[in-house]
């Protein structure tokens, strides 16, 4: 995928969840692919998001935490969080919500 892949603050998990988000000031539906403590990968319609946008979003019934676009590649993006997930929420998405 890209450089950044090798280089994870910590180890992704797959997810399958369609979420309802806010980039900076639009509502974008997007489908998380994978989460991991510190960020996340989400799929969309060509064009929803630029690298730096600010992201909001519900995950299941968790409130992520505020989030920054640092990649996009076609229908993919990368998004960094701020502050972090808990490792046992983590747990629970997957456990609800994974692949």
């Amino acid at each position: 995928m890209n450089a950044q892949a090798d280089f994870r603050a910590a180890p992704r998990r797959p997810l399958n969840l369609m979420v309802k988000s806010r980039l900076n000031t639009r509502v974008v539906f997007a489908h998380v692919i994978d989460i991991s403590e510190t960020g996340c990968k989400v799929r969309a319609g060509a064009g929803f998001a630029e690298v730096g946008d600010r992201v909001t979003m519900k995950i299941g019934e968790i409130y992520a935490p505020l989030g920054k676009v640092v990649w996009v590649e076609r229908h993919q993006a990368g998004i960094s969080f701020e502050g972090e997930m808990h490792p046992a929420v983590l747990d629970h998405l997957c456990s609800v919500h994974g692949t």
